[in-house]
């Protein structure tokens, strides 16, 4: 049996003809059937103003889904950092805790904080060496084979008016994120009761203080994120299926970054993928045609539609720009038959160097959904 554990990343999708209540019954669905099958964790994304996605609250569904399993791992992959306070934030995961002790993973993301001062992140250590000493070409595959597209620019999405409608409503009028190591900082001390203002007054947040909850960065490239989670020794999950492109830099740029801690001797690396199983090759591709579609409705800065039917997808006539716009996304789809889309996750762990995989997996129907997750668990657990 492969050592290398499974995680979840689940959006709480929600499928074209269908509510949000129902993506919220599937999920919870899901996850107690994660939990029969194997997986290690099951995390929850966070997204706003998305017709098709009603995972706008990681907390609230860690919650739900705690009351509804019992041993599982549950965590948010990850809180939009951008536009919250780290009190705020360890207050809702210390509640969880507190009937729940000992099984959350607190992940926390960037979106759109202010850039960090030249004493942010802390200098990296040299004494832990990349995994990939080379990174290869964009467009080219590594020495074990997995492709590492060209990188996707942000312009367009960037500059969607949608896009600041979303700070203008996420934020209070004036308001200005907090500088992210910052905040990595204070979530970590408020956790550990050693927090002080500027002027020696101590915060103790209950419940909240002492949580047995894990502290991860998510990050999509060497930049800040990663640098801010090997210096505080925190554990590090790399975006694959966002931002396939990077996803060697960002697992360099934390390894380099690494400095022991209390909570971790040694780097601790985990890489998401989007994958479909079937039961042939011909079942997951159909089952995966809407992923192009959805993909590039967000892209266009639209937000994301409610996820397709394959033939709602077929119907749909592609332009080279649009082709431009998911093409890193599609080609880097893990699509096949268990056994198929197992060989390619062990190519993305084996060139990664990770720990762990998280796999996240949409489909229109809620069985397919279901049933990939478990052909998939059952191949990874005979290898």
């Amino acid at each position: 049996m492969t050592s290398t554990p499974l995680a979840i990343l689940d959006l709480v999708p929600i499928s074209s003809g269908s509510t949000a209540a129902h993506a919220l019954r599937n999920s919870l669905d899901l996850a107690c059937r994660a939990e029969q099958a194997g997986y290690a964790r099951y995390w929850f994304a966070e997204h706003h103003l998305n017709p098709g996605v009603a995972g706008t609250s990681p907390a609230v569904m860690i919650a739900l889904t705690a009351a509804a399993t019992s041993t599982i791992r549950l965590g948010s992959g990850a809180v939009q950092m951008g536009h919250r306070t780290a009190l705020a934030t360890v207050e809702e995961f210390g509640l969880i805790d507190a009937l729940h002790p000992g099984r959350l993973d607190l992940g926390l993301g960037r979106s759109g904080g202010r850039p960090p001062t030249a004493a942010g992140a802390g200098a990296p250590a040299a004494s832990v060496a990349p995994a990939a000493s080379v990174a290869p070409r964009r467009g080219s595959t590594t020495a074990s084979g997995l492709l590492i597209p060209p990188r996707f620019s942000l312009e367009r999405l960037l500059a969607s008016p949608r896009l600041a409608l979303h700070k203008r409503l996420l934020q209070l009028p004036g308001a200005e994120p907090q500088n992210y190591t910052e905040q990595v900082d204070d979530v970590l001390a408020l956790l550990q009761g050693t927090f002080k203002s500027a002027d020696d007054i101590a915060a103790h947040v209950v419940p909240g203080e002492g949580a047995g909850v894990e502290v991860w960065i998510l990050g999509s490239s060497g930049g800040e994120s990663a640098q801010v989670a090997g210096a505080r020794g925190l554990r590090f999950a790399a975006n694959y299926h966002v931002s396939p492109a990077n996803v060697l830099e960002a697992v360099d740029g934390y390894r380099a970054a690494f400095r022991p801690s209390a909570a971790l001797s040694r780097p601790y690396v985990s890489v998401s993928a989007d994958v479909v199983v079937g039961a042939d090759e011909g079942t997951a591709r159909e089952l995966a045609s809407g992923y192009g579609l959805w993909v590039r409705s967000i892209r266009t800065g639209e937000g994301a539609i409610p996820y397709p039917t394959p033939a709602q997808a077929r119907g749909h006539t592609w332009t080279d720009e649009d082709r431009a716009l998911v093409s890193d996304r599609t080609d880097t789809q893990f699509t096949g038959t268990a056994r198929q889309v197992a060989d390619k996750l062990e190519l993305l762990r084996d060139a990664t160097g990770a720990d762990e995989l998280i796999v996240t997996t949409i489909t229109h129907r809620h069985a397919d959904r279901v049933r990939s997750y478990q052909l998939l668990a059952d191949e990874w657990q005979r290898r």
